[in-house]
């Protein structure tokens, strides 16, 4: 008996790359919207803040726009598992345990960012849904870690066959984190800059929700440069071939978008802002995306895996993922057309 033959692509290898980064830059939007915008309120001086209406309402949106993300996160993490499933699914093996921990630190966080809503919409007169908001951010930050440690190991094969011969625990993390500790701190610190930008869209009537926004919109894009300059120099031997590809110059130009978006958002010009914004998080993206392939290099090959068309199956993806998009707009709408309780 023949088994069937899996590997091979659904559509061509252009096509599920260009979908993939566009998913995922709108994965990383979502998701900066909660975690950095968390991060921009929880560190804030602002007074009174959990009585302030903006932040009120900004705290009764972390509910939905996290269902978004979780939403907008699953189709990059099936192109992912379409083009690179040997190094995926082998990283992901070997750091088993603490992979899976993911699901239930995002469960958690769900449910703590439910309770700090329902904290904020209480009669009490003195809400304080900080501390759910501080474990809802520690859950968000082992997610954020975990993902940056497992998909790094995936870039490097052999890595992961040397961790695997010698422990097959599924606990294993990979234990060069030179190799991804400021690329990880360069995201984090990048969500700050986004979720700033929400922020103070949502607070642009109050003086100092948006001025706190302002500061943090301006401190996160400088930290968010300076670690991701010096994650560059981490890279080593990779930085030639790096400096040679079409990647640097995507990170180029999300240089002065990021750069651009500051200016407009300093003016209070948020359309602008927020599409110069979305336009540097998908260099970043791309960025990423051609690093990867440099790293893999010599030990596998994407171009290589035949293409077998299944554009059924594609149409009803891009049904769903339509669907799910307009169900999150009308979420929004609907949100935004409610009273807040003052």
């Amino acid at each position: 008996m023949n088994l069937p033959d899996y590997n091979f692509l659904s559509a061509p290898l252009w096509l599920l790359t260009l979908l993939h980064l566009v998913t995922l830059t709108g994965h990383f939007v979502a998701m900066n919207f909660v975690f950095g915008g968390m991060m921009v309120l929880l560190f804030s001086r602002i007074e009174n803040k959990w009585q302030q209406l903006e932040v009120k309402k900004y705290v009764m949106l972390l509910p939905s726009v996290m269902a978004a993300t979780v939403t907008l996160g699953v189709a990059p993490l099936l192109f992912l598992q379409l083009v690179y499933s040997r190094p995926a699914y082998a990283s992901a093996i070997v750091s088993g345990w603490p992979f899976l921990l993911i699901i239930i630190a995002a469960m958690a966080a769900y449910y703590l960012l439910y309770g700090a809503s329902f904290t904020s919409t209480s009669s009490s007169s003195n809400p304080k849904p900080a501390r759910k908001l501080w474990f809802a951010f520690a859950c968000m930050l082992y997610i954020s870690f975990m993902y940056s440690a497992v998909f790094s190991l995936a870039e490097n094969p052999s890595f992961v066959e040397q961790i695997y011969a010698v422990n097959q625990t599924g606990l294993a993390l990979n234990p060069d984190i030179s190799v991804y500790l400021f690329r990880w701190l360069h995201m984090i610190l990048g969500a700050v800059t986004v979720g700033a930008y929400f922020v103070g869209l949502i607070g642009r009537a109050n003086d100092a929700v948006y001025n706190t926004a302002k500061r943090a919109y301006l401190y996160g894009m400088i930290a968010g440069m300076a670690t991701g300059l010096v994650y560059m120099f981490t890279l080593g031997d990779l930085l030639l071939p790096l400096m040679r590809s079409n990647g640097i110059w995507a990170l180029t130009l999300g240089i002065f978008l990021s750069l651009g978006s500051l200016h407009f958002f300093f003016r209070k010009r948020f359309l602008p802002t927020g599409m110069l914004l979305f336009a540097s998080v998908f260099g970043m993206v791309y960025t990423r995306h051609v690093l990867r392939l440099i790293r893999l290099d010599g030990h596998y090959d994407p171009s290589s895996i035949p293409v077998e068309p299944q554009w059924t199956v594609f149409a009803v993806f891009l049904v769903c993922f339509l669907l799910a998009a307009g169900l999150i707009v009308y979420m929004f709408r609907l949100f935004f057309a409610r009273q807040v309780p003052e």
